[in-house]
């Protein structure tokens, strides 16, 4: 019997079945795996009569969905993440499967939140974040319908990073490691964040569990950093020493909404937002005691802090396989 990955051939897709063994999987994605295309199905969650999921597969990893903060239209969030979803469900029923793991996003949760934990109440400030729910709500109507046999896990990830992801942990750290680097706002904000390898350790460890029920997970490495103590471990890492002057964010949001205007002006996407300036600037901590409760990641955050910069800037390797995640 198989794990069915669905959106396997993305960051987190290729790396999980790396580790679960290729030949334990099958991939469902609308484009071509970097590594595993001949286990590969192309397809697209939107499309119904695409999901007919055959009599090998005993398990769902539903990794698909729009989530970069820039998608348009705004409608295509839910297209993919709610009714893709609805429709990966409907296909599970029809084949009889009734293992799914689904990763969700603390985007869930809003910004600016005290450390949430999985009961904290629901505010998403973005699409992505209301799309996210909705899809967790399909996913608990459907749990709950007839529980009988089933295993749901949510997974809440923070942001992802590692080794050939091409997102804002990325561009962050690049723009750390070049020297010309200035913080913006007081630095004292603390991120959660998530290296690949330990996600990808933990969704093995849910999928090869044979509990049964409905589980809901935070997923953060632990100890958080600010913003100060992360760029002083990037220095450390990077043997280099950065300007200490600081932008005031009310001068930082000037030049994100500059950037959206000149972004709309010449219909050109550009690496500074105003949304991104918030989130940059924005704590967001989350609560990872329940994971930890049942979970030990192979990795630290240092270790992969330190892999990451290693692959990427310090003896950085040349190759075409890059994944851009938002």
């Amino acid at each position: 019997m198989k794990s069915l990955i669905i959106g396997g051939s993305g960051f987190v897709g290729s790396k999980l079945i790396t580790e679960l063994g290729k030949s334990n999987c099958l991939i469902f994605d609308k484009r071509p795996s970097a590594f595993f295309n001949e286990i590969t199905t192309i397809g697209n969650v939107c499309d119904r009569e695409a999901l007919r999921f055959s009599s090998e597969i005993s398990e769902v990893v539903l990794l698909a969905a729009e989530h970069r903060d820039d998608v348009s239209p705004t409608s295509l969030y839910y297209d993919v993440n709610v009714k893709g979803t609805r429709n990966v469900l409907d296909a599970m029923d029809e084949a009889g499967i009734k293992r799914l793991v689904f990763t969700s996003s603390v985007a869930i949760y809003g910004l600016n939140k005290e450390n949430p934990d999985e009961n904290h109440p629901q505010n998403p400030f973005n699409h992505y974040g209301k799309s996210k729910w909705q899809a967790e709500e399909v996913i608990k109507e459907w749990y709950e319908k007839d529980p009988t046999g089933k295993s749901v896990t949510i997974i809440r990830p923070t942001v992802i990073f590692g080794e050939r992801n091409r997102g804002n942990v990325y561009n962050l750290l690049k723009q750390i490691s070049s020297g010309k680097f200035m913080m913006v706002g007081n630095g004292q904000n603390k991120k959660s964040m998530a290296y690949v390898g330990n996600v990808v350790a933990f969704i093995k460890d849910r999928s090869t569990k044979s509990e049964l029920g409905y589980h809901v997970f935070n997923y953060a490495d632990k100890p958080d950093f600010n913003m100060l103590e992360l760029v002083s471990q990037v220095e450390k890492e990077m043997n280099i020493s950065l300007p200490k002057q600081k932008i005031p964010y009310w001068l930082g949001m000037i030049a994100g909404y500059a950037f959206d205007t000149m972004a709309w002006l010449l219909r050109k996407k550009f690496s500074i937002s105003a949304v991104r300036v918030k989130k940059f600037c924005a704590t967001t901590q989350f609560d990872a005691t329940k994971v930890r409760s049942v979970f030990e990641p192979p990795y630290t955050l240092g270790d992969g802090l330190g892999k990451t910069l290693e692959y990427e800037f310090i003896n950085p390797k040349k190759d075409d396989v890059l994944f851009y995640t938002e």
